[in-house]
């Protein structure tokens, strides 16, 4: 039986990350009792106090939580509340952090800092005897291509067992995300017709009608394939695509999810549309000739016998026409079209649309007769919505993955030969960017995004 976590170790406890995220995930594991009472350590370069680290966890919580703050769970979790200050460069940060997690033999290390500073913080934690026993959790992007992930995974298992390697991306802690993986695998019906004799295209749109918000320095250094694609985006594919696994927990799963990714083609450059939304340049912190991207959609291929030939078109962006996540699932049309307006083309074909945000709903494009004596088709959905109460508005994914972490489940978290796979089908693109191409805010990207798709019959509209 895995035992518990009985401390948490977080890096970057006065950054933004920890104040938005953290210590609202932390206040809620501490209200359902997954947490006290455990002492909670955060460590940064701030010369501040264990109090003033309180008030900036509390400031967090009120801010960023505030419908869910709960006075009696931030109390019992303040009195955990403890604060190291130091340089991450010097060993004395090490020691003091050492003294300060007392008896603990099984620390949950939190990374919330930028990932030039891991291979030194590792080497701090090894020096003081911290990594024996204890798990790390590293936040998303790992890396910046194939060899800083290989490196960032070299430097990692240097001093942690894979078991004990929790690579954090709140995105597979959504719910949502979850309820995809169930309707995948919890239906029957479903699995005769989930291959490419009945499925013609798959489409993934992460789309947003708002720009970057202020974070201009910020995403000059990734963009819009580092941000969500090769992570968000292809664990989309790898849950649409994988197969069935032996049972639910983390390595069977990953083992598919693993499988899938290894499938799928490096992709090609010229089945790539980049673009950038007019006025990002004007953002504060971003170059006045800035080259990277806000929107990318592009064509991928699983080479697998499941789903050899099927295109699977990924698309996400900023300044968009509306904001929706979703997954679209196009079914082969009917060998003849007997149910046509004379003259008229063939109705659009089934599809099942899974809608992640907003509004999560599952429907299902069916053709049935239209009213009157002629023997002629229309399209309905048949559609059930989510209620929307169930989980409430507030980030609950870091919860969800803190508390997996704390317990070594793994389930939800990317394990380093799935990293480097993604980092493999997007590298190409990575050395050999395709023409940048500029877009009005409030489209649907570029013109040549939908040419892209034109031969399977273009976006499905979210709206």
């Amino acid at each position: 039986m895995t035992v518990p976590s009985d401390a948490v170790i977080l890096f970057g406890a006065s950054g933004d990350l920890a104040r938005r995220k953290l210590f609202p995930a932390l206040q809620e594991l501490t209200r359902d009792g997954r947490l006290d009472p455990v002492p909670v350590i955060g460590v940064a370069g701030r010369a501040w106090s264990d109090d003033d680290l309180r008030d900036h966890a509390r400031e967090g919580i009120e801010r960023f939580d505030g419908p869910h703050r709960d006075e009696d769970a931030f109390a019992r979790l303040a009195r955990e509340l403890h604060y190291v200050s130091g340089d991450y460069r010097d060993d004395t940060t090490y020691e003091a952090l050492a003294e300060a997690v007392g008896d603990a033999t099984r620390p949950l290390i939190y990374l919330a800092i930028p990932p030039s500073l891991f291979e030194t913080v590792i080497a701090g934690l090894a020096g003081v005897g911290l990594n024996d026993g204890g798990r790390v959790v590293v936040e998303k992007p790992f890396g910046r291509d194939l060899d800083s992930a290989r490196r960032l995974n070299q430097c990692l298992l240097s001093a942690f067992p894979e078991a004990s390697v929790f690579r954090i991306d709140h995105f597979l802690g959504k719910a949502t995300v979850l309820d995809l993986l169930v309707l995948r695998l919890g239906n029957t019906f479903l699995e005769p017709v989930w291959n490419s004799h009945y499925i013609d295209n798959v489409q993934i749109t992460m789309a947003e009608d708002f720009g970057i918000e202020g974070r201009g320095k910020l995403y000059e250094e990734v963009g819009a394939l580092r941000d969500v694609v090769q992570n968000h985006l292809l664990q989309i594919v790898s849950l649409v695509a994988m197969e069935p696994p032996v049972d639910i927990r983390a390595r069977a799963l990953r083992d598919e999810k693993s499988k899938v990714l290894r499938s799928i083609r490096t992709v090609d450059p010229d089945e790539v549309v980049r673009g950038q939304y007019r006025g990002y340049r004007d953002e504060e912190g971003v170059a006045a000739s800035s080259q990277v991207e806000t929107f990318v959609a592009l064509r991928a291929w699983v080479d697998s016998w499941r789903w050899a030939g099927v295109p699977f078109y990924l698309r996400a962006g900023k300044r968009l026409a509306t904001t929706a996540t979703e997954v679209l699932v196009e079914f082969r049309r009917p060998p003849m079209a007997f149910f046509a307006h004379a003259g008229a083309p063939p109705p659009h074909p089934n599809h099942l649309v899974f809608r992640m945000n907003p509004g999560e709903r599952v429907s299902l494009s069916v053709q049935i007769k239209q009213p009157g004596d002629a023997f002629v088709s229309r399209p309905v959905d048949l559609v059930y919505e989510y209620d929307e109460r169930r989980e409430g508005p507030h980030e609950a994914a870091y919860a969800r993955l803190l508390a997996g972490a704390m317990v070594g489940d793994q389930t939800l978290f990317a394990r380093a030969d799935v990293v480097e796979e993604a980092w493999r089908i997007v590298g190409r693109l990575l050395q050999h960017p395709p023409e940048l191409r500029l877009y009005e805010p409030g489209t649907w990207g570029p013109a040549h995004a939908e040419e892209l798709i034109d031969r399977d019959g273009g976006w499905h509209d979210p709206r």
